[in-house]
């Protein structure tokens, strides 16, 4: 039986527009209702009490879409929320997992560099994966400081600037895979792989994550037979989030106002 019922999705910004990009490519008919919390961007200098309590307001906010599975479309948020959630609230919720063990199986060297944001970086869970799949002397945990803001802000003369500050620091660390730990750097991966020593590979979790909605919407008996409308929403400026997100997407998208 199908499940026309929309699919609800937030991060702190734009970030999460790429996941999204991912699951449209896998399941074309689902539809979405995707909030940015741009007035409280960016997520990577929160505590985890702070997070808790935005992520609890954005979800009762999806919710009155009548969603039937939640993406927490955040790295940082979901290396402090995701089980907060899950506790809080009855029904499918899928994190983004930084792509350590596919990362670990690619890597010729041993040597891994993860681009994240500062609070995903120092996260309990980040640690424990590393400590699951790799050795920590292997792997640089790298907090991006700015990055994230420079994305929403489509401020390249930023973006460049960082980008060689950090690509630099993986270089020197001899790196032949760097994760893309935050759901804002995908838009950056060309320019990140530029940057890199020739042959490192630039791995993200957009197609996991992908592959994980699928696996669960079809295990629940939850995929839609037709799509309707795709909503989007921010908490800041509506005008300002449809141009950045239109340039990203590379498709007219709308905005409405949110209040969290």
């Amino acid at each position: 039986m199908a499940d026309n019922r929309p699919i609800g999705l937030f991060d702190s910004g734009v970030g999460g527009l790429s996941v999204l990009c991912e699951i449209k490519k896998v399941l074309p008919r689902e539809s979405f209702i995707y909030l940015a919390d741009q007035k409280n961007v960016p997520y990577g200098t929160k505590s985890k009490k702070v997070l808790n309590n935005l992520t609890l307001r954005i979800t009762k906010f999806l919710l009155k879409f009548d969603i039937k599975m939640l993406v927490v479309a955040c790295n940082t948020a979901s290396c402090y929320s995701v089980d907060f959630l899950r506790n809080n609230f009855n029904l499918p919720i899928v994190g983004v997992v930084p792509a350590v063990k596919p990362a670990v199986k690619l890597s010729k060297k041993g040597k891994i560099t993860i681009m994240s944001t500062s609070a995903t970086a120092k996260s309990t869970y980040l640690k424990n994966l590393i400590a699951k799949f790799s050795s920590a002397k292997n792997v640089l945990s790298l907090g991006c400081d700015g990055l994230e803001d420079s994305v929403e802000n489509l401020n390249y003369k930023k973006i460049n600037s960082l980008l060689d500050e950090y690509v630099k620091r993986a270089n020197s660390f001899e790196s032949d895979v760097i994760i893309l730990g935050c759901t804002h750097f995908p838009f950056l991966k060309n320019d990140i792989q530029k940057r890199a020593i020739k042959g490192t590979k630039i791995i993200d979790s957009g197609k996991a994550i992908a592959s994980r909605v699928k696996f669960l919407l079809k295990q629940n008996n939850m995929i839609a037979a037709k799509k309707t409308k795709d909503l989007f929403f921010t908490t800041l400026n509506r005008k300002k989030f449809s141009n950045v997100a239109s340039t990203l997407l590379k498709y007219k998208v709308l905005a409405q106002k949110a209040s969290i």
